[in-house]
């Protein structure tokens, strides 16, 4: 039998395994020696390059400066990132669309994009204008890459000596890239990022290309963008027709445009303007008598017929007429707004005149305000105290911590999956994690058991917390995307409001209860007419109707706890004498952020404060702050009586009086049933019934009317007919009230 190892016919093998075996061996075993060799022919090398004293030290801190500038490098590359991202070409596009603003009767309110205008070379604007931007702004503007660290180092300095801020750091490069991609709030990140595009633009772009974006792209105030804009809104002419008066009172708007702006303020824009002379002065491009004759002779404007202009809401408005152009083929456009210019000056003097009264002892500096009807449309917007110093819109664009005005959500899923206003709950919670919620004042809950609706009253953060473990937090998130509000991520302290919303956002979702559990969805745009005249949108023909997202009853059961804050809760502060008001307090940790969020029949309102570098304030909360901001507009918003009830409650003794004397004048009438067309109306409530019979007896009094004899309606002795065993009188109004805790229990939708 042969075997497969040998040949046939002999023993002697196919292969020679021993031989293989033996030749790998001794070629491993010559190629580490080879190694070695290698290994120490390079030891000794280099061991004529070891260094003794001044030069291993020269050698240490060289390696170590270059490991540290390598990680310095990866940093560098991790914070430009972000930067890089947001550049983009497109952006240099100027003036691509011209907008109209109209209000909603017709009236102009103002424009976008029409005053965009890049129409003027650079070598047609005036030496003058040229020389003063750069002996203001920035003087070593062609000395520098994009970052002035000698100008900045000195404007920190000449800062610390005057103990404010008095001088600006930031170059015109700097200036470019943030008008061109960031927006104006104040935060570390977005100065990383304004340096890094600065570096970028310079590297783009030549520095006459760089000058010319800046007076194309500059916010000039009234509206206008670019200094050709501004000449023709402040002079009626072109900035190639300029004297150097005029230059220097534009160069000076840059800084602070509507502080500045002489419509606005005359003695300011004139101090301004005599600074940029003298900065022409010291900065050697004019000499003293080549100023002295502008001095004498400051620029003249033209009137300008809308100097009072919502410059928060058109920026807004603009956003929202580009997102919904986009694609038409249409930029010179018409717009119909929601606005409503009494409520817009009515919300501008009730947050400014607040922050300017107590914003300095309580560390407050800025806020928004946002008004809207009860089906979204915008009536007011402010988003900050001083369009002129900061541009960036607080209303639309501030994420800020809800804090507890945030619960509404929670407990409204919970109300969606079961719960009654009147279910029982307790002041105690479990852990997530090492995180233990706790109540305002710092205890853990008392274990005390209470009805949901009291809870929400006394905005308990723990009842709170608890209820999100019980119904899901997936749940709350699932609701606060039905009603618009986006960035809610799933957190042991989401019920407590630890992420960020904008107030218009916030806004919109508290609207939807307002309108019965229809989607409120904030918006601006009555309709738009392009340059023809055509009609390229109408919201009444384009969008659709609101959808039903959450269930009425849910809603009206909402609004009955709401009005508990209101009454008897944190938010006593915001009680109307004339109607209901209903709303939730909100104070973040810190606290960084207060808020009230609330609404009439008619209007909806949310107010924040705080302060764009999330510095905490001094004692102050939602209820004893934003609440009475809140109560002080809607106190002027409304006009009359005539409007709905909130869903879910009852009319307002004051409202029906109201209609009482519509009707009997033969006047038209609002519902104040809160239900739609086909709504059932609800039975009359006993206080409106009084109020009733107490206005028609004033009428016949003053008519000489003899009084009809009562008839017997089998009521107690002791008390006026309708009232109830255990009811007591109201010195408001003469309405009849029940005893406490019996109005709510019994008015429970």
């Amino acid at each position: 039998m042969q075997d497969w190892f040998f040949k046939p016919g002999n023993r002697r093998p196919y292969i020679d395994w021993m031989g293989l075996d033996s030749r790998i061996d001794s070629t491993l075993a010559e190629s580490w020696a080879s190694v070695q060799d290698y290994c120490n022919a390079g030891t000794s090398f280099f061991a004529r390059f070891r260094l003794k004293g001044w030069r291993r030290l020269a050698n240490e801190v060289a390696s170590e400066s270059l490991t540290i500038g390598t990680a310095g490098l990866v940093v560098m590359f991790a914070l430009a990132i972000p930067a890089f991202q947001e550049f983009d070409e497109s952006r240099f596009l100027t003036g691509r669309y011209a907008v109209k603003f109209l209000d909603r009767n017709g009236n102009e309110l103002g424009k976008r994009g029409i005053l965009h205008n890049d129409a003027v070379p650079l070598e047609e604007i005036p030496d003058s204008l040229i020389k003063a931007t750069l002996a203001t702004e920035d003087r070593r503007f062609f000395e520098h890459w994009g970052i002035d660290v000698i100008g900045t180092a000195r404007a920190l300095v000449t800062n610390l000596q005057a103990n404010e801020v008095v001088q600006g750091g930031s170059s015109i490069t700097q200036q470019v890239a943030k008008n061109l991609f960031l927006s104006s709030e104040r935060s570390l990140q977005r100065k990383i990022k304004e340096a890094f595009l600065s570096l970028l633009l310079e590297s783009r772009f030549t520095k006459r290309e760089i000058l010319k974006f800046y007076f194309d792209r500059a916010y000039m105030g009234g509206g206008t963008f670019g200094v050709e804009a501004a000449s023709i809104y402040y002079f009626g002419k072109s900035v190639r027709q300029i004297n150097l008066a005029e230059a220097a009172l534009m160069a000076g708007l840059f800084k602070a445009p509507t502080r500045y702006a002489p419509h606005v303020n005359l003695p300011a824009s004139r101090a301004r303007t005599n600074e940029v002379l003298s900065n022409l002065v010291e900065a050697g491009f004019y000499t003293s008598g080549q100023v002295h004759h502008a001095r004498l002779n400051p620029a003249k404007t033209i009137e300008n017929n809308n100097p009072n202009s919502p410059d928060w809401f058109l920026d807004w408005a603009f956003e929202e007429v580009q997102r919904i152009a986009a694609g038409k083929g249409e930029y010179v456009l018409t717009t119909r707004t929601t606005i409503d210019l009494d409520l817009q000056k009515a919300a501008d003097e009730a947050l400014i005149s607040a922050i300017k009264r107590r914003g300095r002892a309580h560390r407050i500096g800025t806020g928004a305000l946002v008004a809207l009807e009860t089906d979204g449309a915008v009536r007011a917007l402010t988003g900050g105290t001083d369009y002129g110093q900061s541009q960036f819109n607080r209303a639309t664009h501030a994420k800020r911590q809800p804090g507890s005005s945030f619960k509404v959500y929670v407990y409204a899923t919970a109300l969606e999956n079961g719960f009654t206003p009147n279910s029982t709950i307790r002041d105690s919670s479990r852990s997530c994690g090492r995180w233990h919620p706790q109540n305002y004042g710092g205890s853990h809950g008392s274990g005390a058991r209470m009805p949901m609706y009291r809870a929400m009253a006394r905005s308990l953060n723990v009842p709170a917390v608890e209820l999100s473990f019980k119904v899901g937090r997936e749940k709350v998130i699932e609701l606060t995307q039905r009603l618009g509000i986006k960035g809610i991520r799933k957190s042991c302290s989401m019920a407590l409001g630890d992420r960020g919303i904008t107030p218009l956002e916030h806004a919109g979702g508290i609207a939807t209860f307002a309108n019965g559990g229809k989607l409120a969805r904030p918006y601006g745009i009555l309709d738009i007419v392009n340059s023809k005249g055509e009609l390229i949108y109408s919201r009444d023909r384009d969008e659709p109707e609101a959808p039903q997202v959450i269930k009425r009853k849910v809603a009206e059961q909402m609004n009955w706890m709401l009005q508990q804050v209101v009454e008897d809760g944190t938010a006593r502060r915001a009680q109307l004498g004339f109607t209901h008001a209903v709303g939730k307090t909100g104070t973040s940790t810190g606290p960084k952020d207060v808020w009230f969020v609330g609404f009439t029949g008619k209007y909806v309102a949310v107010v924040w404060l705080g302060n764009d570098n999330n510095r905490p304030m001094s004692g102050t909360t939602g209820g004893g702050y934003a609440a009475p901001i809140w109560n002080s507009f809607m106190s002027v918003a409304h006009k009359d009586m005539n409007f709905p009830t909130i869903p879910g409650l009852r009319p307002h003794p004051v409202q029906v009086a109201e209609q009482q004397r519509i009707a009997a004048l033969g006047g038209p009438r609002a519902s104040l049933s809160g239900r739609d067309e086909k709504g059932s109306s609800r039975l009359m409530s006993d206080a409106a019934r009084d109020a009733l019979r107490r206005v028609a007896r004033a009428m016949r009094k003053a008519a000489g009317i003899k009084e009809p004899e009562p008839a017997d309606t089998g009521t107690s002795p002791t008390g006026p007919p309708g009232r109830r065993a255990g009811e007591r009188r109201s010195t408001t109004f003469g309405a009849v009230q029940p005893r406490p805790g019996e109005a709510s229990r019994r008015a429970l939708p």
